[in-house]
């Protein structure tokens, strides 16, 4: 069965950064979801970073690799791959908090009209 949600992940030399991005995904109350992981040609240890995941859970997170082309190239190859109703973007230095997914999800239902949905950010 498909998965509701589909996150798009860049992933480009953020090795310092992109555990925490990857928990904060893994740590979502709504359990609905994909994490296609897109590695834009990391010079760093990125994808060494995500490799446990992929192990943990490879029924949700998948890791796709690309020369370097840029994120916007990066996001549309994830969007090939995604099998999600709705998509979410998440880069690799940032995260969510846990409820993000759920909260966004109720939005979709309660606004059946929108065609975009967006959040605030702390900095």
């Amino acid at each position: 069965m498909s998965p509701l949600v589909s996150i798009i992940m860049p992933l480009y030399n953020k090795a310092d950064f992109v555990e925490k991005a990857v928990q904060s995904v893994c740590a979502q109350t709504f359990l609905d979801w994909e994490l296609i992981i897109i590695n834009d040609g990391s010079t760093d240890t990125s994808v060494d970073v995500v490799t446990p995941f992929l192990q943990e859970h490879k029924e949700k997170i998948s890791l796709y690799s690309q020369q370097n082309a840029g994120v916007a190239v990066a996001r549309n190859n994830g969007i090939e791959h995604a099998k999600g109703q709705y998509l979410c973007f998440l880069d690799a230095d940032d995260w969510w908090n846990p409820n993000f997914l759920e909260r966004i999800v109720f939005l979709s239902k309660q606004y059946t009209d929108a065609g975009l949905f967006a959040s605030n950010y702390v900095y």
